[in-house]
């Protein structure tokens, strides 16, 4: 059994001679060991695909059908629309088993809006070396895609890989968010690239910038990978999250370097299973689970794990973010192995989230939020309350653990560590957050158990009003 999982047991056991014995002693106990040891995917999956290298196509990759967007008369000069060409590359390749779609390098294909549909044909390879651009004036774009650039729905088997770039072109798109200017009408804007409703789909290699709003999306899908992706776009444009994750299940995001002016991932309803790894985030508003429970709705999210990151400069870290009024469950989370560089909020639990122009009601339902896990998170912070917690009064958030949390401010001095409770945040944790610490992640010889500021009522929500 694991060593640092014994100790912390153990640690549990000191803490539960202070508190009521029964049900409630061992329910802590297993709780601690379900954040222990949280289902979901593995990070080694077998990498079988190769790159597509054209110089060897007629040896390694001879038995694949070859399928080239120039032979469907694409210009590829960033000007002329390549639409019609990709649509009737698509057609082919997608109807053909063992097929490999290619965007050539050293070419840029204008692209308006398209949904490319499946299924298709087994082993389909989508090689994008080259650069495909998205038209740059929002009132030219097709008002049956306001919400789409590229979309690929329905594939099982499919990979997306290459060297190559898509470029949303959001730099007029950004300049007409309701974000930038309130004279604006807030309308939603295109995301470049979305995996909707697909299975065993893999996502390698790609640069994705300056998309209109959000990077990648993937929707109403199980068994993802997405590696080595690189997201780029300005610190101030709106809404441009990196990665988001909604209704899907076994998915794993590796080794990607995400630079955005939203959050870096977010992770919304119906999603479970769900592994980060070796994450970069800067510029941005760091990892995000939410915002959940919008206008009164309920909202499930569960097994994630975020193993090895790095946040630099982003406007907050860790964050779950719940709407008053909802209803469901964030449960069994756990943050292990990050660092964070001049991170704003590194740590925040927000049950009063309210990214809306008028001021939100009051309500007393929330999504509850339970068994969630900080291990192993150090680094610098410009905030003067590193962990804030703004939990409802009335669900009031369950079951938080802190392991070796250590956070300091840009002049040197602590801000929080896991055996202090200075400079932890605000709300209703009950029971109180567990504090599981010493500076020697190899040991707990020094674990001690420390209560978490409790505020209720309005001093909750005046909390909330400092994030």
């Amino acid at each position: 059994m694991n060593k640092l999982f014994i100790v912390s047991l153990l640690a549990l056991l000191m803490v539960t001679s202070y508190r009521a014995a029964g049900e409630t002693a061992y329910r802590e106990l297993d709780i601690l060991g379900e954040l222990e040891n949280l289902d979901v995917p593995q990070d080694d999956i077998d990498d079988d695909v190769n790159f597509f290298d054209f110089s060897l196509f007629t040896s390694q990759f001879s038995g694949k059908n070859l399928v080239n967007v120039d032979s469907f008369g694409a210009a590829g000069d960033g000007v002329s629309d390549d639409t019609q060409a990709f649509v009737s590359a698509w057609k082919i390749a997608c109807s053909a088993p063992r097929s490999v779609l290619l965007v050539p390098q050293g070419r840029s294909y204008l692209v308006n809006a398209t949904k490319f549909n499946g299924p298709c044909q087994e082993s389909l390879i989508i090689q994008i070396d080259g650069t495909i651009v998205a038209p740059d004036d929002p009132s030219q774009w097709n008002p049956r895609f306001q919400r789409v650039w590229l979309e690929f729905s329905k594939l099982q088997g499919v990979v997306f890989q290459g060297n190559g770039v898509l470029d949303g072109s959001g730099t007029k798109w950004w300049a007409a968010s309701c974000k930038k200017n309130k004279s604006n009408p807030c309308i939603g804007a295109p995301t470049a690239l979305t995996i909707e409703s697909s299975s065993n789909v893999y996502v390698r290699g790609l640069t994705i910038r300056n998309s209109q709003q959000m990077h990648l999306i993937i929707a109403r899908s199980n068994t993802v990978r997405v590696s080595r992706v690189m997201v780029t776009s300005p610190g101030d444009s709106p809404n441009t999250d990196g990665i988001h994750i909604t209704a899907s299940t076994n998915v794993i995001v590796q080794d990607c370097k995400i630079s955005t002016g939203d959050d870096c991932v977010s992770i919304v309803n119906a999603s479970s299973r769900i592994k980060m790894k070796k994450i970069y985030c800067g510029p941005g508003h760091g990892i995000s689970i939410g915002s959940l429970g919008r206008g009164n709705s309920t909202a499930t999210v569960s097994a994630i794990v975020l193993d090895t990151a790095v946040l630099k400069n982003t406007t907050n870290g860790l964050r779950i973010k719940t709407w008053q009024g909802g209803n469901g469950y964030v449960k069994g989370v756990r943050f292990e192995n990050v660092e964070m560089h001049d991170v704003a909020n590194p740590i925040i639990i927000d049950q009063f989230y309210c990214d809306s122009p008028s001021t939100c009601q009051n309500q007393t339902s929330a999504v509850h939020i339970t068994e969630i896990m900080y291990r192993n998170i150090t680094g610098t912070t410009k905030s003067k309350n590193a962990i804030k917690f703004a939990c409802s009064d009335a669900v009031p958030c369950s079951h938080i653990v802190l392991n070796n949390v250590n956070l300091e401010g840009n002049d040197g001095k602590v801000e929080a560590y896991c055996n202090s409770a200075e400079g932890f945040g605000y709300g209703v944790v009950h029971p109180s957050a567990d504090c599981l610490d010493s500076h020697d992640d190899k040991s707990l010889d020094q674990t001690q158990y420390l209560s978490e500021t409790v505020l209720v009522g309005e001093d909750a929500l005046n909390a909330h009003d400092e994030l």
